[in-house]
């Protein structure tokens, strides 16, 4: 490095010095300006040996490192004998030989080495950051007072110091560390903790520099170290608060998924056989507080809170006490139990059910005493079957079918179910693409009269034409439409297709005014405005309001509220017809009955199972089991048929089969009935063909 051997030797082209490795490492070129400096007058500082023109060996901070010892103003080694000191120091300061020139020149020289030394102290004594410089052999030359001040050392105690002794080597970058001292690298930087006098670990943020010789050698290190404490400190602080949750001081979900996502990994290096990885299993045991909700609108979210940490607190000491468990909050009233290491369901459902037990004491919150449940849902799978989102998926999928079941309970995953209930969310989540597709379509069920065996309406039935699941009945996706909201943009079509087929039956078949049933969602009425619908189908299609029947199930139309009865008085002030379906199986609050703009009662088709037996005539001797549930069955429709005479309505029989079931509900009094016993649901040409034909729908007979 120019300005470091250079200038001394050029003076003197003929003095060489040989170092002894030994000494070689305190020969630093950041301390070799200092055996040339004269000190100022009454500055306190080393004294220039007047026989040599050398000073003591001093430390960048102005403390000698050996009493007596005289550095060499050449080469900065140690001076050990008289003759090194003479033949070292020929032609500089001297008294006799030289001439006013070279003199003037050895002051200009002194005075750019006195500058350069003042610096170098100011830049090394007074850092705020800590600084060492360190030979080859991994020893401490010099250290400033910021560096012992990190580790609560004195600086003259860490001179000739190991550095292992200061700073663990466990985790140094062997190959980093072995390029920089071999020249192949300049720097580099790590995090590593300092021993403390104290025995506390200090952090710092370390930055390892290679110092060069003259021929550009490596000669020494430069560590400049910064202390990172705090700042680790609060990394750590930060770092838990994201994977912890805030109330319950549990794990959060980032910190599950954490934890799940290594237990699903296949271990690269692990000995024994190949399968011995396919043998590794996870499970989780997903909860949720059955009926907390109610505990937070009744009591307050201060006590839920309370509670939660309560339950918690539990769940924490009961099965979080090994490596293999780990215990997590994820939301709300949700929490985890995973385990890395699983054995296999049994173990699964067990911990569950021990779960259920430790929360089935009553907790003690805030002088309240709560007695609570949960349900547990349970999967558990080798590790290659299976990813961590699926693992999840399926635990939360199985805690639902675990509250629908009854709650308070644990449920262990079912593929099949599972497979149902994928398929159940891809309907769902199609059925409005699919009507702007057009792929639904609506079948036609003939209703007939008892009495005289003709066509007098058809009930309109939806279908699904499933571009991949093939046809589906209302069954399979009516209720995913009501969950969903779609059941409202379906409706309305299934309302205005069916008026417009029915108008057409009008236009061919004038005399026969067969009207067409509609079935009407309870959440047509609530969100959507029936009333204007139906308007709208009426006039769009031309079809006379008296030809028109709505179907509403007896749960939707006695439940609570009012708007059902006001927007289906409406109706029937149209002229449309109204129909309870289903009826038998609801409210039956026959009150109901005399005050509700009611047109027919449609007989839920339990009802007329007990019509299959012969009749009571035809068995002689004690009736059994089977023929008293025929005759009771007998009794109570014949019952309703006549109260429903008596209040001016008409009755409809469902799921007809058989030629003695038509003649049996008939000498009931029923009125009108529809089934297979009739025809099947099918195009609306069926309908077409009978009322062309004018013949009985006797099932094609």
């Amino acid at each position: 490095m120019p300005g470091q051997n250079e200038g001394a030797d050029a003076h003197h082209p003929g003095v060489r010095h040989e170092e002894s490795p030994r000494h070689r490492p305190l020969a630093s070129p950041l301390l070799k300006p200092t055996a040339l400096v004269e000190p100022a007058a009454g500055s306190g500082g080393p004294a220039v040996d007047p026989a040599t023109g050398a000073v003591p060996a001093l430390n960048a901070c102005g403390t000698p490192t050996e009493p007596g010892l005289l550095l060499c103003p050449t080469c900065s080694a140690p001076l050990t004998d008289s003759a090194h000191r003479a033949r070292g120091l020929t032609g500089i300061g001297r008294s006799d030989g030289g001439t006013g020139r070279e003199e003037d020149g050895s002051d200009r020289l002194l005075a750019a080495l006195r500058a350069s030394e003042s610096r170098f102290r100011a830049a090394f004594c007074d850092a705020v950051i800590g600084m060492a410089l360190i030979d080859a052999e991994d020893r401490i030359i010099e250290v400033n007072p910021a560096f012992a001040a990190l580790i609560g050392r004195g600086v003259g105690e860490l001179v000739r110091t190991h550095l292992h002794e200061i700073i663990d080597p466990e985790g140094m970058p062997d190959r980093l560390f072995s390029e920089l001292v071999h020249g192949e690298r300049e720097r580099f930087r790590v995090e590593k903790p300092l021993k403390h006098r104290a025995g506390n670990t200090v952090w710092s943020k370390v930055t390892v520099s290679l110092i060069r010789d003259g021929a550009g050698d490596p000669l020494y290190t430069l560590a400049l170290v910064e202390d990172i404490t705090e700042q680790r400190r609060l990394g750590d602080r930060l770092e838990y608060q994201a994977l912890h949750d805030p109330l319950t001081r549990l794990p959060n979900r980032a910190y599950f998924f954490e934890r799940l996502d290594a237990a699903c990994l296949a271990p690269v290096d692990r000995p024994g056989p190949a399968e011995s990885a396919d043998e590794r299993r996870v499970g989780v045991c997903y909860l949720d507080l059955d009926g907390f909700a109610a505990i937070n609108e009744a009591l307050g979210h201060h006590i839920g809170d309370q509670l939660l940490i309560a339950v918690a607190t539990r769940l924490r000491r009961g099965f979080d006490g090994r490596d293999t468990h780990l215990v997590a909050r994820m939301g709300g009233d949700e929490f985890a139990v995973l385990v890395t290491d699983s054995a296999g369901n049994e173990q699964l459902t067990e911990l569950a059910a021990r779960i259920l037990e430790v929360l089935e004491r009553p907790f003690d919150v805030a002088g309240h005493r709560l007695v609570i449940t949960a349900s547990v849902g349970v999967v558990e799978r080798s590790v290659h079957e299976t990813t961590p989102t699926d693992l999840v998926k399926d635990a939360d999928s199985t805690l639902y079918w675990s509250k629908a079941d009854g709650r308070a309970r644990w449920t262990l995953y079912d593929p099949d179910r599972g497979a149902h209930q994928l398929t159940r969310q891809l309907l769902a989540t199609s059925l409005r693409p699919a009507l702007e597709r057009g792929e639904f379509t609506i079948e036609y069920q003939p209703l007939v009269g008892l009495a005289d065996g003709t066509v007098h309406g058809a009930e309109a039935l939806v279908r699904w034409r499933h571009p991949r699941y093939g046809t589906l009945s209302p069954d399979r996706f009516i209720p995913l439409a009501e969950e969903t909201g779609a059941i409202v943009p379906l409706g309305t079509w299934v309302l205005e297709e069916s008026c417009r087929q029915a108008r057409q039956w009008l236009t061919e078949f004038p005399e026969t005014e067969t009207f067409v049933s509609v079935n009407l969602a309870a959440r047509q009425i609530w969100d959507s405005d029936i009333v204007a619908d139906v308007a709208r189908a009426l006039e769009r299609t031309g079809l006379p309001a008296r030809l028109l029947q709505l179907e509403i199930t007896e749960s939707a139309l006695l439940g609570p509220g009012g708007r059902p009865l006001q927007a289906l008085q409406s109706l029937a002030d149209m002229g449309v017809r109204i129909a309870i379906d289903d009826f038998g199986t609801g409210y039956s609050n026959l009150a109901y009955l005399s005050r509700l703009p009611v047109h027919v009662l449609k007989l839920d088709g339990t009802f007329i199972e007990g019509f299959r037996e012969p009749a009571p005539t035809d068995r002689p001797g004690r009736p059994e089991l089977g023929s008293r549930r025929s005759d009771a069955d007998e009794q109570i429709v014949g019952a309703m048929v006549q109260l429903a005479h008596t209040l001016g309505l008409t009755v409809t029989a469902e799921g007809i089969e058989s030629a003695a079931q038509a003649e049996r509900l008939r000498l009931t009094g029923c009125d009108t009935a529809q089934g297979w016993y009739f025809a099947r649901p099918g195009e609306a040409e069926l309908v077409a063909a009978i009322l062309r034909e004018g013949r009985p729908a006797l099932n094609g007979r």
